[in-house]
């Protein structure tokens, strides 16, 4: 018996997808329950047990789409320079020079042969390597990828495009070959045999992984439809084994929905309109899981099985082992546009006017970095106002006041969740889901009334007018007390429970 969690990819700044899977792989490992978790993207950037080393993954729970017809494992890059220099025979050829080119790069010129190699170093004390670049008269034509192994190659075309991939086997032959042509993909394999597109042969890995009776496949996250990836594909492909789709988002579309008709989310549309396949869909938030079932009866007429397991845990409660840092606020999100960040900034600017002592840090890194730090210079606000980039916040929380979000949808919120397991008082909209699980108005923090056609300055006047409340009027210490107690349930050991409940449930079906 095995669970398959099915996503895309991955990244240092990983979302709450990844998150949600590094919570549920506790789950499972605290239950005993076999756990892989298949990733479908070209991830070349870094090695991709890098990522999943920084999300808690075992390296044998991982299902890499681009290794899995090599018998290369996922493993770390631990390639020696030494061995590099020796199988390309450096000590035999003309090396002119040898350059530090960064902290972690190393550039070998032999100019007799028009050829230079930028070699990355994955630890420069160890002196063990992940990638080296070939560049030939300046123009890069080929870039090697290293773990234990080399397992990859690009070859570059003279417009700097990828025109060809090569995936390797431990003795260095050649698995398969990738041939690119604009967007067009095809995948060659010694044998002859030929796929015409990455959707035949993630195909291809569905059928070879010869799923069981006894096996679920929880769908994470799927492309839409025009990309069938992950989605359609598991459907046509899951044999025996069942379906179980999470859902991570808001679902739906409520401004184009009506009595008659619904728009659902595109990442969902066919997983919702093909419910016979699906054993469970799992929601975050009772909130969520009593809609969608209305929703379900009301416009297809079907009742299928609907359960509510929380996409985040905690290991424990996370108690503060001196005072917090008095008027002191906290937000952790992507640095994106629906994140409301800014709107954050604007409110404690002003709500700083009123409570001298107030300050915010904000973790978390994104594409609006830049244009929030231009919000915060331009406020003269750099001394109560950080942006602190991505960290392990799991010690940090403690040491703040309150925490304070702005998104006006979150399928659940597992900085919320973190937020409430250090005892912080709340401040967020009342929107759909995350924010009424974790706050109850008045007890541990402020659910503020929220309406889209508001103004921004309005919306930032709730925000602000929040803030001032916290630090002026509220009993903190009470708050703290309630939200430490409305964290106890998301505690790992009831969260890993209904997961053994679901698991098997499904099984023994």
């Amino acid at each position: 018996m095995t669970v398959y969690s099915v996503n895309l990819g991955l990244g240092w700044a990983s979302s709450g997808v990844e998150y949600a899977q590094k919570y549920r792989a506790e789950s499972f490992r605290k239950k005993g329950i076999p756990a892989k978790f298949i990733f479908s993207d070209l991830i070349l950037g870094n090695n991709i047990e890098d990522l999943t080393k920084n999300m808690g993954f075992e390296d044998d729970q991982i299902i890499w789409l681009y290794n899995f017809f090599t018998d290369v494992k996922i493993a770390p890059s631990d390639f020696p320079l030494t061995k590099l220099l020796q199988d390309l025979s450096l000590d035999q050829r003309k090396v002119a020079g040898i350059y530090q080119v960064s902290n972690n790069e190393v550039a070998y010129n032999l100019p007799q042969e028009h050829l230079s190699l930028r070699i990355r170093f994955h630890d420069s004390k160890k002196k063990t390597i992940d990638q080296v670049t070939y560049l030939n008269d300046n123009k890069m034509s080929k870039r090697d990828f290293y773990s234990y192994t080399k397992y990859a190659s690009e070859y570059y075309a003279a417009d700097g495009q990828v025109s060809l991939r090569e995936f390797y086997n431990e003795d260095g032959s050649i698995a398969y070959i990738e041939h690119l042509d604009g967007d067009k993909e095809t995948f060659e394999f010694p044998n002859k045999q030929i796929f015409y597109s990455k959707n035949d042969l993630y195909r291809k890995m569905i059928k070879d992984l010869h799923f069981t009776t006894h096996d679920l496949i929880l769908m994470d996250r799927e492309d839409e439809q025009d990309n069938l990836t992950n989605g359609q594909i598991i459907f046509e492909n899951h044999g025996p084994a069942k379906i179980v789709v999470i859902i991570h988002a808001d679902h739906y579309d409520k401004h184009y929905t009506n009595k008659h008709h619904i728009l659902w989310n595109n990442f969902y549309e066919y997983q919702f309109m093909h419910t016979d396949e699906v054993a469970s869909f799992v929601t975050a938030t009772e909130v969520q899981k009593n809609i969608f079932q209305q929703q379900e009866e009301e416009y297809y007429h079907v009742k299928p099985r609907i359960d509510c397991i929380p996409v985040g845990c905690l290991q424990k409660l996370t108690k503060p082992e001196k005072a917090r840092k008095s008027c002191s606020l906290i937000t952790a999100s992507r640095l994106a546009s629906e994140k409301h960040v800014d709107w954050i900034i604007k409110a404690v600017i002003e709500a700083k006017k009123e409570v001298p002592e107030l300050n915010l840090d904000i973790y978390g890194e994104g594409g609006k970095r830049d244009s929030l730090q231009k919000i915060i210079t331009e406020a003269k606000a750099e001394d109560y106002v950080r942006l602190m980039g991505q960290k392990d916040l799991d010690e940090v929380y403690r040491n703040y006041a309150a925490y304070i979000a702005a998104s006006t949808s979150e399928g659940f919120g597992l900085s919320l969740l973190e937020a409430v397991g250090s005892g912080l008082p709340m401040i967020g909209y009342d929107v759909p889901y995350g924010n009424p699980t974790f706050i109850d108005n008045g007890k541990n923090g402020y659910l503020l009334s929220y309406n889209e056609e508001w103004s921004e300055e309005k919306k930032i006047s709730k925000l602000k007018d929040a803030i001032v409340a916290m630090f002026t009027k509220a009993d903190l210490g009470q708050f703290e007390q309630h939200s430490y107690e409305i964290a106890e349930s998301y505690l790992l050991d009831n969260i890993a429970n209904k997961w053994q409940k679901l698991v098997g449930d499904l099984i023994n079906d």
